[in-house]
């Protein structure tokens, strides 16, 4: 059987269509479907309830998708995040290639679900094409959904709750030196902007490049140096006008700074994740000898 775990808090916007996008799904297989909230105070709860789901205490995504595989049934673990939407015989296609290649861990290809051409070529450049082109066995990379055995998820000790950001990227690549990690092919995870959309494009994405900096040389991120927040979407909808206008403003400052940024950190990255790549290379080719 197939444990579908979502974590979620204050996700009633966003849920519904995902959990519509799995109710249409043609699936052969049994499932369940498995919400780990934490203590949302809109309607995330009465939905979840009304499509079925078991419902679990959670915390921050970490502690959400522990909690909901502690109580899971199935022998393969989707966690997915609670603002996407499962394009249609994504679980058939997904799985049946998981099973075909041998996997133990997967992760997805990542487009927005928004029509905009700016967004898409951004999720292609961090989430698609620099994931595929760093290589699956020598820099692993996991988006918001990851794919897993129940045996590797138990040896990894789940995701480790102390990480403050990309904790999914970490348990992926400690999975993958003791089992067989892949990005699936046959199909991909749509996912809203909504980060994005809140914090700033730029500063979202120079966020994003020196946290895998700070991966390669450092280890996991478990100080909060990079300010990373969840649950802030909705917050100060209804300030001033004259409020918006300066925050409009300071947005703008921001991005572009942050553009400005990221343009000079990409040689820096960039050098330092060719090195992490050749390094590991010509040390699995040692070991060959």
């Amino acid at each position: 059987m197939l444990s579908i775990i979502i974590p979620t808090l204050n996700e009633e916007k966003f849920l519904y269509s995902l959990l519509n996008s799995i109710k249409k799904q043609n699936f052969k297989g049994d499932y369940e479907i498995i919400v780990a909230d934490n203590n949302s105070t809109d309607g995330t709860l009465k939905l979840a309830e009304s499509y079925g789901c078991k419902i679990t205490l959670g915390g921050l995504p970490a502690k959400g998708r522990n909690e909901g595989a502690k109580i899971a049934g199935g022998g393969l673990f989707l966690f997915v995040d609670g603002d996407t939407i499962l394009p249609e015989d994504f679980l058939q296609n997904s799985i049946s290639e998981f099973k075909k290649r041998k996997l133990d861990l997967a992760s997805f290809f990542i487009y927005p679900y928004q029509k905009n051409k700016i967004f898409k070529l951004g999720y292609n450049l961090f989430y698609n094409w620099l994931p595929a082109l760093l290589g699956e066995k020598v820099l692993p990379h996991a988006t918001n959904s990851i794919l897993v055995k129940r045996e590797l998820h138990q040896k990894l000790g789940g995701f480790d709750e102390s990480i403050k950001i990309a904790e999914d990227h970490f348990y992926a690549r400690q999975g993958a030196k003791i089992g067989s990690f892949g990005l699936i092919r046959s199909s991909h995870i749509l996912a809203s902007t909504r980060r994005f959309d809140k914090d700033g494009l730029f500063v979202t994405l120079l966020k994003y490049i020196w946290a895998e900096f700070y991966m390669i040389l450092f280890g996991p991120i478990k100080s909060n140096i990079f300010n990373y927040k969840f649950a802030h979407y909705y917050k100060n909808q209804n300030s001033s006008r004259l409020k918006r206008i300066f925050n409009f403003l300071i947005r703008a400052l921001k991005e572009s700074m942050a553009l400005i940024a990221v343009i000079f950190s990409w040689p820096i990255v960039g050098l330092t994740v060719f090195f992490e790549i050749a390094a590991k290379l010509i040390k699995s080719k040692l070991k060959s000898f």
